[in-house]
């Protein structure tokens, strides 16, 4: 495959993704989990619109939520999401929140391979954000958000010439 974005899925409707996605004539779909009575039925649903567009790897940019059993395995070691910390020494939600609460001189954005666990998916880049000197929790998550949108890309290439 040419390594090109070939769907943009969203939670909802309305969100700059999608918009941005459209103006650059690249497909778009809207999964919303509230429309469905189950999780199972919704994950059935994201996964029938994967199948739809024949998805190989999925990026993961903003899903605020954990992902099922069932989609790692229909996706396993093809499921890539950035973290704004080190994963070994925070998981979960708000990363940025914890490094400044915490007082970190610096935190780690993690790109990682999504696996059964909570951001403990194999590590395929790391990169430092220095926080010295970041007074507001504002500006850490703009010095980091800086280094995501940079990162994330290299690793997403790199990725795919060796998976793709």
């Amino acid at each position: 495959r040419s390594g090109r974005i070939e769907l943009v899925v969203a939670s909802k409707a309305g969100i700059f993704a999608l918009e941005r996605a459209g103006s650059a004539a690249i497909p778009t779909a809207v999964v919303a989990r509230a429309a469905y009575a189950a999780d199972a039925q919704y994950e059935a649903a994201l996964l029938a619109v994967l199948r739809e567009y024949d998805i190989q790897a999925v990026v993961l940019a903003g899903y605020m939520r954990i992902v099922s059993p069932c989609v790692v395995e229909a996706y396993r070691g093809r499921i890539l999401n950035i973290h704004p910390a080190d994963t070994k020494l925070h998981q979960g939600l708000h990363g940025y929140g914890w490094a400044f609460e915490s007082k970190r001189p610096a935190t780690i954005i993690t790109v990682h391979l999504v696996d059964d666990g909570l951001d403990t998916g194999p590590i395929l880049a790391q990169r430092e954000v220095d926080l010295r000197g970041a007074d507001t929790l504002a500006e850490v998550e703009r010095r980091g958000l800086a280094v995501e949108h940079e990162l994330y890309p290299e690793a997403l290439k790199t990725f795919l010439l060796n998976h793709g």
